[in-house]
């Protein structure tokens, strides 16, 4: 996520006139942009469905929002600094609203996929600017942590709750999910039109935004879920490798843009620090492993298990909602472990719930509860160290990079995990299974290399 600014923009007021609405509102609008991303976890059948979708091409449905997110959420936070954090809030929340109501009326696969990638942009602007605006509205002390705790839970509650109303409303249509959030997103806008303070003149923007580094980025990840998504009907297909090829070139010339440019998205030299290493990787194999999964889990249940929307969204809560306590627990032990270290049990745990679900996605679902308790906890211990560990790996003035950088790993992650999954469970749902433990695994032992390379956290931010 976009990281709190710690001083207030030159010519802005140094705090906002209401507070308490600037938050009610910031959190309102990110709890309804987490519940759009998670909402189609439970609509996936009843889309394909509708549209027609082949199997191979499902992946699309599900990571559009991701995409659009992992694309845009370094431009987001520069253009809210630039431009006015307000500014580019509301016309977030706007866009959001007007995006995921398209996707209620879309008629076909590429339609809705559009709709899903431009809610992703727009979730970008919503999460870029709702913590800049917290920043103004609480400049320090206890109630900025109250207000960003307060914040976080409604991250994790939009990703609990998405699913849970899209299975509740999909009893008689899927659309109407898409619609209520629309909905709720247009009058969060209003809402926020009505109670956010205008800022003061804005300082004149040093340099834009690195639009090129965006674009290439795009492509490179576009490429390379494409040949994912692809690799269900047959890896060895000359598609499937060109596509990986291009992939790999996006990404190198991806490198080469962001060695020239003066303001570039990320400095790459900091991944010569082990510990933002460390945090970028551990956010990439959480997308990879955990997320991509999870994404797809309520799907795999309502197919194999014939459970119905709102029971396999129920299901999906256990995990989510065991996440959730989780994170909020995970404090307890920071005086403890390192983030590195809490990375580590994350990843250990992640993969021990998810080798408990072997055989029971087709089967009662009883059979599920120990591994979605266990998955959860992991997955929570993951969540509460990403961020921890990704601010403190960078020096203080590099923080907001550093949790940008975060972010667009673990959401490019999610999105390749998720075509990933859906190639893999075509031989069975074991299969997934078992890849995805290998790779939390993977994450695990990649972090406790990098810790014992010599990397430690500065003193009193651990």
């Amino acid at each position: 996520m976009p990281q709190l600014a710690t001083t207030p923009r030159r010519g802005s007021p140094s705090v906002t006139g209401r507070p308490r609405a600037t938050l009610a509102v910031t959190a309102a609008a990110t709890a309804v942009a987490l519940m759009n991303y998670t909402a189609p976890m439970l609509t996936l059948p009843d889309m394909a469905a509708a549209f027609g979708t082949p199997a191979s091409a499902q992946a699309w449905l599900l990571n559009g929002t991701p995409l659009g997110l992992a694309v845009l959420l370094l431009v987001a936070g520069s253009l809210a600094d630039a431009h006015g954090r307000r500014r580019v809030f509301l016309l977030g929340t706007l866009t959001l609203g007007l995006t995921t109501a398209l996707g209620a009326l879309a008629g076909s696969t590429l339609t809705f996929t559009a709709a899903r990638i431009a809610q992703g942009a727009a979730s970008a602007a919503v999460l870029a600017g709702s913590l800049g605006l917290l920043a103004h509205a609480y400049p320090a002390g206890r109630d900025r942590i109250r207000a960003t705790g307060i914040w976080g839970a409604s991250v994790s509650g939009g990703i609990a709750l998405g699913p849970l109303l899209a299975g509740a409303l999909s009893l008689a249509d899927w659309r109407l999910a898409y619609g209520t959030l629309g909905a709720a997103a247009l009058v969060t806008g209003a809402a926020g039109t009505r109670t956010l303070a205008k800022e003061g003149k804005l300082p004149a923007a040093e340099a834009r935004p690195d639009i090129v580094g965006a674009l290439t980025l795009g492509l490179a990840v576009a490429s390379l879920l494409t040949a994912l998504t692809l690799g269900r009907d047959g890896w060895l297909r000359p598609p499937v490798g060109l596509l990986l090829l291009a992939a790999a070139a996006l990404i190198a010339l991806f490198v080469a843009v962001e060695h020239r440019s003066r303001k570039p998205m990320i400095d790459l030299a900091l991944l010569r620090r082990p510990a933002f290493l460390a945090s970028t990787l551990g956010a990439l194999f959480t997308g990879l492993a955990v997320i991509g999964l999870f994404s797809v889990v309520p799907a795999l249940l309502q197919g194999g298990a014939g459970m119905s929307p709102l029971g396999s969204a129920l299901l999906f809560l256990l995990w989510s909602g065991t996440a959730f306590v989780a994170a909020l627990q995970a404090r307890r032990l920071a005086g403890r472990l390192s983030a590195a270290y809490q990375l580590t049990l994350g990843f250990a745990l992640s993969a021990a719930g998810v080798l408990a679900l072997l055989g029971g996605l087709e089967g009662p679902w009883p059979r599920l509860l120990p591994g979605l308790l266990v998955a959860g906890a992991g997955s929570g211990l993951l969540n509460a160290a990403l961020p921890r560990l990704a601010v403190d790996s960078v020096p203080p003035e590099r923080a907001a990079m550093g949790s940008g950088a975060n972010n667009t790993a673990r959401y490019i992650g999610s999105s390749a995990g998720v075509a990933l999954t859906l190639a893999l469970v075509t031989t069975g749902p074991d299969t997934a299974l078992l890849v995805s433990a290998g790779l939390a695994v993977t994450g695990g032992v990649l972090t406790l290399v990098l810790e014992r390379s010599g990397f430690r956290v500065r003193a009193g931010r651990n």
